[in-house]
């Protein structure tokens, strides 16, 4: 069987700030059509290897790949979108519809100061079809849930016709019963649209249950495989400590 396409390739990747070591050594690929979880400790890098992927951050030591070129010399960032923390949270008091916040999110294919085109309202007419947010096209988005919001942004960085959604914590804010609902929509952009993702997190019972493959992330890579990998003794414990143990059996 021949494997998928590599969309991203970290080689022996370090970075530091002021000397203190946030990643060591990390060397992993994402290929096209995964659905990947990164879960790792507050402090543990997480956020930190986004930023090196997205190309905010350059490698102390190492190299990374995006679509076969290296990240210094890769043009096309339209193809990566990003959803960052605390989404829900912003524009609450800006005075933007749906449709206007979601195609603020084609800019970065088309450019800025770029005139929109028809094929461009497809393209975003088409992203909030495909996040279920198109009954909600003239309301301003301050007026949505939080569940309804988070689609609303997803709309907007699928505007841009990426290839890979990368999401930080996209369930903060959004209430339990919406988060169900919530990861059967990006399960749902997986399967059916073979979106590659990248689901950021620190809750252990999400990221098995939802994902197909996990990242465990503590400055260095704990482990990187399946999702049952995740809920072995010896994970969990490099990734939380010594106490962890407990903790994960009163969720049994």
């Amino acid at each position: 069987m021949q494997l998928a396409e590599t969309y991203i390739e970290l080689n022996n990747v370090s970075f530091k700030y002021d000397k203190v070591n946030v990643i060591e050594n990390l060397t992993f690929t994402v290929r096209r059509g995964e659905y990947l979880g990164i879960i790792g400790p507050n402090g543990g890098g997480k956020t930190t290897l986004i930023r090196i992927i997205l190309g905010l951050l350059h490698p102390t030591m190492g190299s990374v790949q995006l679509f076969g070129k290296e990240s210094h010399d890769f043009k096309e960032r339209y193809r990566i979108s990003y959803v960052p923390q605390h989404s829900t949270q912003s524009e609450l008091g800006f005075p933007a519809t749906v449709f206007e916040v979601v195609r603020s999110g084609r800019v970065a294919r088309l450019g800025f100061f770029q005139s929109f085109s028809r094929k461009d309202n497809d393209a975003v007419l088409k992203a909030m079809e495909v996040a279920g947010v198109t009954e909600h096209r003239n309301t301003l988005v301050g007026k949505l849930s939080g569940g309804e919001r988070q689609r609303v942004f997803i709309a907007r960085a699928l505007a841009s016709e990426p290839e890979i959604l990368i999401l930080d914590e996209p369930t903060v804010g959004i209430d339990i019963g919406a988060q169900k609902t919530f990861y059967e929509f990006l399960t749902s952009l997986n399967r059916k649209h073979n979106l590659t993702i990248i689901f950021v997190s620190h809750d252990v019972g999400v990221i098995s249950k939802e994902v197909k493959t996990v990242l465990c992330l503590n400055h260095n890579l704990v482990c990187h495989g399946f999702p049952e990998d995740l809920l072995s003794e010896s994970v969990l414990k490099e990734l939380y400590g010594e106490n962890v143990a407990k903790i994960k059996h009163q969720h049994v």
